[in-house]
């Protein structure tokens, strides 16, 4: 109601819509700025002295149906790939920015690995530590959602070509999102440099009127990369949704992080309340 008031009052002094201002905004602000750092950087495992992504501005899309009518997309970074194909290619100075489509139906032992920046133990033990695809399921079966859309996306987020991102990676996965009909999309990030990746992707699906959240346990990348909406706490790369084998700390995480979907009006990050019930859990032996 709120909103429709404000876009009238907009619309009659003449000042473009929101959505019209999101479109608006650039997926990379200053892109050429950064790619010429880019070309300077030498490179390092440890991304020292890396030009990372910096937006003043943050496209938005609000919500248009609620979460149980909704069909939602999931994204990973964490460079899973089915046992038998093509693996991501981890060495490519720019960064692999192919993807790959993966079934929901297709089980955690038939997926590698090839991920980069991040220890990938949690998700091997664990696939709902990073891809989150049982805990999604169990909300469909319970009406939390709509639907989880029968593919979910993966890609190895270590790309540290920004432009790459901007310009291939980006909008290939928001046609197929727009091909599939998606009404909103939850990222998920597996490593530091992941959270630059998937904030730029964020912000490109969100220029095509599809919502997002993304999950950071980087903060200060995430404020940096100003994707749309952002659920941070403090938890680890390779293990973003959640401790492995843990299933109530990953339902907390994603339980709170979706529901914001629908309540935030505006850009912004706010910081998810998990961590002293898990703290309780822990000292309790209940985990």
């Amino acid at each position: 109601m709120l909103n429709t008031i404000r876009e009238n009052i907009e619309r009659r002094l003449g000042m473009p819509s929101r959505e019209a201002a999101a479109k608006n905004t650039a997926v990379i602000e200053n892109l050429g700025k950064i790619s010429g750092r880019y070309r300077n950087w030498r490179g390092g495992e440890q991304l020292s002295n890396y030009p990372f992504v910096e937006n003043v501005h943050a496209p938005f899309t609000p919500m248009r149906r609620a979460l149980p009518m909704l069909n939602l997309a999931l994204i990973s970074s964490a460079g899973a790939y089915i046992d038998g194909t093509q693996a991501f290619d981890t060495e490519a100075r720019d960064g692999d920015a192919s993807f790959r489509e993966i079934p929901i139906q297709v089980e955690a032992a038939d997926l590698l690995y090839a991920g980069r920046g991040y220890d990938a133990a949690a998700v091997r033990e664990d696939m709902n530590a990073q891809i989150p695809v049982q805990r999604l399921q169990e909300y469909e079966a319970n009406a939390v959602i709509g639907k989880l859309n029968n593919v979910w996306w993966s890609l190895n987020g270590h790309i540290p070509n920004a432009r790459l991102v901007a310009e291939s990676l980006a909008p290939q996965i928001a046609d197929r999102l727009a091909r599939y009909e998606v009404q909103a999309a939850l990222l998920i990030p597996a490593s530091r440099l992941c959270h630059q990746t998937l904030g730029i992707l964020a912000r490109s699906i969100e220029k095509m009127n599809i919502p997002t959240i993304m999950l950071s346990v980087d903060k200060n990348l995430t404020d940096s990369v100003r994707p749309p909406r952002t659920a941070y706490y403090a938890g680890e790369f390779g293990s973003v949704a959640g401790k492995p084998n843990w299933k109530e700390f990953q339902l907390r995480i994603l339980d709170e992080s979706l529901r914001w979907i629908e309540t935030f009006d505006q850009p912004g990050a706010k910081r998810l309340n998990v961590n002293l019930e898990t703290l309780v859990e822990q000292s309790r032996g209940e985990r």
